[in-house]
């Protein structure tokens, strides 16, 4: 990733979402050249000189404190996601980042007391991932739940690539444009934060050049905090499942996220859950399918 680039187009995209008005800053008749703010008018709101601001937005964060980040922060109305998205790219833009990150690096095994924590969710589908969105361990339910994204032979399996290049995820998510932006988002905040990991940059390359619908959304330049949601599928065995998430960081193993689903109780979402629950150990009968692979009678109810 070019580090220049990055910064530039993330502050020139949140510049152009913010209007005169909504900046509280007088609107003068005539035609505006540019959507949004100009960078005279980001620069006056955030206390620095014009030639100071325009410095920022052509990619040189280097020496920018961290006053002055918080400054330009409040002026472009940024939120928690895109202020702490401003800090990694000044961080990252600092002499002496670490820009050293083998291209092919082999992933650090997980500690088995993950897995044993996974497998102790008996109720709840879970796994933890990556900032690549790598599933790089995933409890019985969460495997059930996910069976279309491991039909495949790759491994690890990837929410991304799932997302974006297999056909399966129509079916499977119920909404496809929240979950496209999410991905995205997720991503873009990733590359902030490790610029320069090959194995990152090689997949983002990858979605670039073979989805369409990637692309314009990668160019968007808008990071997400995943935190706790609702999230719906439509499970091909047990039907439409609507669950509320929780992404939890793991301290102790840095870059690395615990998510874990709960549906409410006395819903269908939950009485088809546990149906789910329930059939999970038929997985280790080798004469039976996969999650996913369901017998041509059955029907998905909605």
């Amino acid at each position: 990733m070019d580090q220049r680039s990055e910064i530039r187009d993330f502050l020139s995209t949140r510049r152009a979402k913010i209007t005169p008005e909504q900046a509280g800053l007088p609107v003068r008749g005539g035609h505006r050249r540019v959507p949004g703010l100009r960078r005279e008018e980001v620069a006056l709101l955030a206390g620095i000189s014009v030639e100071y601001y325009a410095r920022l937005e052509r990619g040189n964060l280097q020496g920018a404190s961290d006053a002055v980040l918080n400054a330009v922060a409040r002026a472009l109305r940024l939120d928690e996601a895109e202020h702490a998205h401003l800090r990694d790219l000044a961080r990252t833009a600092r002499p002496g980042a670490d820009r050293r990150v083998p291209r092919r690096s082999r992933p650090q095994p997980l500690r088995p007391t993950l897995q044993h924590l996974l497998d102790a969710m008996t109720e709840a589908p879970a796994f933890i991932r990556n900032g690549r969105l790598d599933v790089l361990a995933i409890n019985r339910l969460g495997r059930a739940l996910y069976a279309p994204a491991f039909l495949g032979s790759a491994r690890p399996a990837n929410l991304a690539r799932f997302r974006f290049l297999d056909p399966a995820a129509v079916d499977f998510y119920a909404d496809l444009d929240n979950t496209a932006h999410s991905t995205v988002a997720l991503l873009r905040t990733e590359v902030g934060q490790d610029p320069h990991n090959h194995d990152l940059t090689d997949l983002i390359d990858e979605l670039s050049t073979h989805s369409a619908e990637f692309r314009p959304l990668w160019a968007t330049h808008d990071v997400r905090l995943h935190r706790t949601g609702i999230k719906t599928f439509h499970h091909p065995t047990v039907g439409t499942l609507s669950l509320t998430y929780e992404a939890m960081p793991l301290p102790t193993d840095p870059g690395l996220t615990l998510t874990a689903y709960t549906a409410e109780p006395g819903t269908v979402s939950r009485e088809r859950l546990e149906l789910l629950a329930s059939w999970t150990p038929t997985l280790d009968r080798p004469d039976l399918p996969e999650p996913g692979s369901a017998p041509p009678t059955q029907r998905r109810t909605a």
